[in-house]
């Protein structure tokens, strides 16, 4: 029997594996190019809080360049992930104390920012409410006048997306049990992707099936039923979806009520001593701009949800086609997401 290698030399043949390794690296670059690659998910939350400290609410920049920032904070973070320094636990300690409300509050440069931000972010969660409001203090009266605005706006944006979302809701709820059908196979952790493709097909055919019955339910006028049913439909999210933001900014200011202003203060002083350490992180460590405000808005184009220029933000405040992120944290919750799961031992 002749041996596979006389039949077939071209398999004899010793493969060098340099061109290969050199594409795998090149596949590797490009993927992990715009996602988070870090050891824990608590690198992860620091990155990213990091990145709306560094260009904060309101800033006019592509979710390019957000996510482009939040890696290169995280990219630093996993590079100084071996070094401790002892005045972290004296940063704790403030912390502690701003977090009983002690009325002083004594602040030291250390070079420690990764760990002292955990810290940060760990109240700012406790409490509910962003770093932008630490950034902006408002007065009682203030919050109280924008409570108000925001929660009547809230509720007419609900009332006129009402009829849209009772033919969504079969679609929310074959979602949910789909989701909660997965759920049980087994252990949640890291199927988020996962969890996405389930919502994306279940809704997709849900959403077919909601059309076809309302044009069967409407045949004698389903000429109009047929364009009519999927518009309502899409402007009745676009309603909720300002009317959730809405309503985020309602609870957010009711949590800031809550806070009390002397704490407020405190958590301001921590947050200026944070900031000044991270503007010179981001300046001379990893060369971005020192004005991020003023730089992203005459760079990029006109990405998507991207409002360019003020006069935009006037007339474009309720686009058809999408919603005007102003934060790109922002999604159809009334809070933010910036728990992960915890660490296995």
């Amino acid at each position: 029997m002749p041996i596979l290698g006389q039949k077939n030399p071209e398999l004899a043949t010793l493969v060098d594996f340099t061109d290969i390794r050199t594409v795998t690296a090149q596949l590797h670059e490009k993927i992990s190019s715009g996602t988070y690659d870090a050891p824990s998910w608590d690198y992860i939350r620091t990155a990213k809080l990091a990145a709306r400290m560094y260009a904060p609410l309101g800033t006019m920049m592509s979710l390019g360049d957000h996510v482009r920032i939040s890696r290169s904070f995280l990219e630093v973070f996993k590079s100084a992930q071996d070094v401790v320094n002892a005045n972290e636990a004296d940063y704790e300690i403030r912390l502690l104390q701003a977090d009983l409300k002690v009325r002083s509050l004594k602040i030291s440069r250390t070079p420690v920012v990764n760990g002292c931000k955990q810290k940060y972010q760990d109240l700012l969660s406790k409490w509910g409410i962003k770093d932008d409001r630490i950034r902006r203090p408002l007065s009682r009266r203030t919050i109280i006048s924008r409570m108000v605005l925001r929660f009547v706006w809230s509720c007419c944006l609900f009332s006129i997306s009402l009829p849209g979302l009772l033919l969504w809701f079969p679609i929310f709820i074959t979602t949910f049990i789909a989701v909660h059908n997965f759920k049980k196979t087994g252990p949640i952790f890291d199927t988020w992707d996962e969890i996405a493709q389930y919502k994306l097909t279940y809704g997709l055919m849900s959403g077919l099936c909601v059309w076809v019955t309302a044009v069967i339910l409407t045949w004698q006028f389903a000429i109009v039923t047929v364009f009519l049913t999927p518009a309502l439909m899409w402007m009745a999210l676009r309603w909720f979806e300002d009317a959730v933001s809405a309503f985020r900014a309602f609870t957010s200011l009711c949590r800031l009520l809550r806070v009390g202003k002397q704490t407020l203060k405190m958590m301001y002083e921590v947050r200026k001593d944070l900031h000044g350490r991270l503007m010179n992180l981001a300046v001379t460590k990893l060369n971005l701009p020192a004005e991020p405000e003023s730089h992203f808005v005459t760079v990029g184009g006109k990405e998507k949800g991207r409002v360019m220029g003020l006069w935009g933000s006037s007339t474009s405040y309720f686009s058809i086609t999408r919603r005007r992120k102003r934060d790109w944290n922002e999604t159809l919750r009334l809070y933010d997401k910036v728990d992960y799961p915890a660490e296995e031992n």
